[in-house]
């Protein structure tokens, strides 16, 4: 009972963490008046839903493809512009990180070595 409420504590400080530094990141959609103009966007999100259903349905069969798909979509996704990364403050990012670094290590280990 003991290790299921660590690792259940270490999955909602990770989200708690993605949730407070995702809250400065902006996706946008644009309208594109030339077809070629959006191919960035659409390649991005075609790019990560494949990457997302080889990770979850294929994981055997691919290895690292959909790891290597999830970063193509991410990149795409700069390119195209979409994203808008709003200022944040120094101690914002910081708590958010820790909070995500204490989470994943809780959930992966059950302990954190100081």
């Amino acid at each position: 009972m003991g290790r299921l409420l660590i690792k259940c504590i270490g999955l909602l400080l990770l989200l708690i963490g993605i949730y407070y530094l995702g809250q400065n990141i902006i996706f946008t959609s644009t309208y594109y008046r030339y077809f070629y103009q959006s191919l960035p966007a659409v390649g991005s999100v075609l790019a990560i839903v494949g990457g997302i259903l080889t990770l979850v349905f294929f994981r055997r069969e691919t290895g690292n493809f959909g790891w290597i798909l999830l970063m193509i979509g991410i990149v795409l996704i700069f390119l195209s512009g979409g994203v808008i990364l709003q200022p944040t403050s120094l101690w914002n990012f910081l708590v958010s990180f820790g909070t995500i670094a204490v989470g994943y290590k809780l959930l992966n280990e059950g302990r954190i070595n100081f």
